[in-house]
């Protein structure tokens, strides 16, 4: 059974930093997209980044330039480094991985597995 556990989550003031973790289980991930999204309240899910088989990352507009995607295939994972945080980027954030091309890998309908997700609040 497929298992996506994130972690990392909390509260900070705006332009800190936190680093999100997921960790999965259940099958070998190394051949397939693992990505971000988010979701603030009353808004619709957002794609925020995602990195490749290749190592290949995508970003959002809104976060390139302060958040890093990067994986470790050995621990079957993917991490979101995430600094000068602002209130706007407050929201549950999700993992997703799936078989994804690289053209719609902002797509959160193209994923097959998510995690639980993990909250991340930033004051101002």
């Amino acid at each position: 059974q497929v298992q996506l556990v994130e972690s990392g989550g909390g509260l900070v003031q705006a332009g800190g930093s936190l680093r999100l973790s997921c960790a999965a289980s259940g099958r070998t991930f190394s051949r397939y997209v693992m990505a971000w999204f988010r979701q603030a309240p009353g808004k619709e899910r957002e794609f925020v980044a995602a990195i490749d088989s290749s190592g290949d990352t995508y970003y959002a507009d809104s976060v390139k330039g302060r958040f890093t995607i990067s994986r470790d295939n050995a621990k079957n994972a993917v991490y979101l480094q995430m600094n000068s945080l602002k209130p706007e980027d407050t929201a549950v954030f999700y993992c997703a991985v799936g078989l994804v091309y690289s053209t719609v890998a902002s797509v959160a309908n193209r994923y097959s597995y998510w995690g639980q997700g993990t909250q991340v609040t930033v004051s101002s």
